[in-house]
């Protein structure tokens, strides 16, 4: 009978030990600013059971992990706490691409350590820098953003001594591997975050079969970049990128259609030979040329053009300079303003009257982004497509990755 209740008491311990590594969950968010209007919340725990069961059903995985970071310094011995919810913000009147997170330490000392194998470069007393990322340890805390502007209004706020804006998960996250929430005042509006085998999904609601069909015709073509939008997904659209345009454009509809190509660009250079007489020397290079064509549909075309002109984005030529890609031509119809490029000129694809934008990876894509590392570039080359789509309340975004033997956790 003793051997039975020590199993049984061997088998709770194992249980609650099972619960505690990978169920219990702090909730409380005590590191999101009042200011913060965008929070991205990563289920730790539940990514972690997902990642678990994915690498039981691949054993040839299991030992992998082991070698490649044989000699570099683990996240999990880093000397940062792993929390259960991992809490991204990006801050009112700050720019579109500044997102910040804080992360508590338990070890400073250790923390320095793996911040020096891993090559960030230090560039103040607490303030370390590397591939677009900073970070700044504040005592038992540490700062980490895509920029530095925000850190001190950070540090004033959330590592102060008063938590008056303390949220909690079940406010922004229901049972998904993370969410993306959008808060204005006291209204919160959350999407959900899924990643599946090959694929990471974004929805408000559980309704995404809307899509599938306009997904499954997008997906024969070949085009680069097809979209089509009305007149709110317009402005919601320049709402993160133009807010002081929106609502001067009055523009009711828009449509376009992409592709890339690889060009030779004509480089004429000037200098002199030994009889100082001026000398012409052609070289080519090759470089990423996008084929495009645009339509805007207005409320009033003439106020649009007139804005436009205002702007300066119309030159003498009719070439609209606010798309850095010459040459195009810019043209006023009756209830139609069109931007199209010259060289190779397209079509618009057919109407689906639907709400979205596809966009597909193209191999041209990653050669033009210069400034990406070595891991950012293969990152994208493992995308296929990105798919947006909104129909009526309902908003959906896929991120559709290339096909591999393996699922996404085990390939990050």
């Amino acid at each position: 009978m003793k051997k039975k209740y020590i199993f049984l008491v061997i088998v709770f311990l194992l249980a609650a030990a099972v619960y505690l590594l990978l169920f219990h969950k702090d909730k409380t968010l005590k590191f999101i600013p009042e200011n913060a209007d965008v929070v991205v919340l990563v289920d730790v725990k539940k990514v972690t059971r997902q990642y678990i069961s994915e690498l039981i059903a691949h054993p040839s995985q299991w030992f992998k992990s082991d070698k490649k970071g044989k000699d570099k310094m683990s996240l999990n011995k880093s000397g940062m706490k792993i929390p259960d919810f991992i809490q991204i913000f990006h801050l009112k009147n700050t720019q579109f691409g500044d997102w910040y997170t804080i992360v508590e330490l338990e070890d400073e000392t250790q923390f320095s350590q793996y911040l020096k194998q891993n090559k960030f470069i230090k560039s103040g007393e607490k303030l370390f820098r590397k591939d677009g990322l900073f970070i700044s340890i504040e005592g038992a805390a540490c700062i980490l953003g895509t920029s530095n502007a925000a850190f001190e209004d950070i540090r004033k706020s959330l590592l102060s001594d008063s938590k008056n804006n303390i949220l909690n998960a079940n406010q922004l996250i229901n049972n998904s591997d993370g969410s993306i929430s959008f808060i204005s005042g006291s209204k919160i509006s959350n999407f959900s975050i899924s990643l599946n085998s090959d694929e990471i999904e974004v929805a408000n609601s559980g309704n995404t079969n809307t899509f599938t069909s306009l997904i499954a015709k997008l997906e024969q073509k070949t085009q680069f970049l097809g979209a089509e939008l009305d007149e709110k997904n317009v402005k919601d659209g320049l709402h993160f990128f133009y807010k002081d345009v929106k609502d001067s454009l009055q523009i009711s509809y828009f449509k376009t259609n992409a592709e890339l190509e690889e060009v030779n660009d004509t480089i004429i250079t000037y200098g002199y030979d030994d009889d100082f007489n001026e000398t012409e020397k052609v070289s080519y290079q090759k470089i990423i040329q996008p084929n495009f064509i645009i339509s805007l549909q207005s409320l009033n075309p003439y106020k649009t053009w007139n804005f436009f002109q205002n702007k300066k984005w119309i030159n003498d030529q009719n070439q609209f300079t606010a798309i850095p890609v010459q040459p195009n031509r810019i043209l006023k119809k009756a209830k139609e303003i069109s931007i199209q490029s010259t060289r190779k000129p397209l079509q618009l694809p057919q109407n689906q009257n639907e709400n979205y934008i596809f966009l597909r990876n193209n191999k041209l894509l990653s050669s033009s982004f210069h400034q990406l590392n070595s891991t950012q570039k293969k990152m994208l080359s493992n995308i296929d497509y990105v798919f947006y789509g909104n129909k009526g309340q309902n908003y959906f975004m896929k991120i559709k990755l290339k096909e591999n033997e393996l699922p996404l956790l085990l390939r990050l």
